[in-house]
């Protein structure tokens, strides 16, 4: 049986991207194979996963207004894999996080969550995306049923502006260049979404219905 040709190119397209998506990754194994990780291992490591991580987020989250915009549909079949890597850079972040800094300790990452506000925020952040990632399958869908599926997964919006905010707290304040350029992405991408729902929102105008015309002979004087 003969594969569909636009399933074939949406196939090898998926391949393109996962590949793609895998390259920081690969960054990451080939600096610790030459031992190329700058005078601060653990800050290039946290560093480096929490940047792409938020990459993934803010593509994952252009899908829709891309396909509105341009009409490839074909696009929203993109984003389950682009969120998964979203969770899954933000996974490696965060071990990297209680594993370099904190060893496992569990006291001790308990502490610094509490104590230090990015990390609070980070850490609600992580914690949000995990059903996130855990339902991002068909069986998922079917089983929450679609309305509560769509609820859950709009968490992504909250998730986005925790992590805006862990992104501002964690830098000096004589480096918000980057901070500002992704918070202006994220809002300019939530701000989209509010218009569209406004726009669909209100309601489209009925005209009655064309009343036939009525032809009355003229009485007899």
């Amino acid at each position: 049986m003969r594969m569909n040709p636009d399933n074939r190119r949406l196939g090898l397209i998926k391949l393109t991207l996962f590949i793609a998506c895998l390259l920081p990754f690969g960054r990451l194994l080939w600096a610790a194979y030459t031992n190329d990780f700058g005078a601060n291992p653990v800050e290039f490591v946290q560093r480096w996963t929490g940047t792409w991580t938020f990459n993934f987020l803010l593509i994952t989250l252009c899908i829709t207004p891309l396909r509105s915009m341009t009409q490839m549909h074909w696009l929203l079949r993109l984003r389950r894999m682009l969120g998964l890597f979203c969770f899954f850079y933000a996974t490696v972040h965060f071990l990297s996080f209680i594993g370099f800094d904190h060893e496992f300790v569990i006291d001790e990452i308990a502490k610094d969550i509490v104590k230090r506000p990015f990390v609070t925020v980070g850490f609600a952040a992580f914690l949000l995306l995990i059903p996130l990632a855990a339902t991002s399958s068909n069986w998922a869908i079917r089983k929450l049923g679609g309305r509560k599926w769509q609820e859950l997964h709009r968490n992504i919006y909250l998730i986005s502006i925790l992590a805006c905010l862990h992104y501002f707290w964690l830098v000096k304040a004589t480096a918000l260049i980057w901070p500002i350029i992704y918070t202006s992405a994220v809002l300019t991408l939530l701000a989209w979404r509010i218009r569209e729902r406004k726009r669909k929102a209100i309601p489209v105008p009925q005209f009655p219905a064309a009343t036939p015309l009525k032809f009355f002979r003229r009485k007899p004087e």
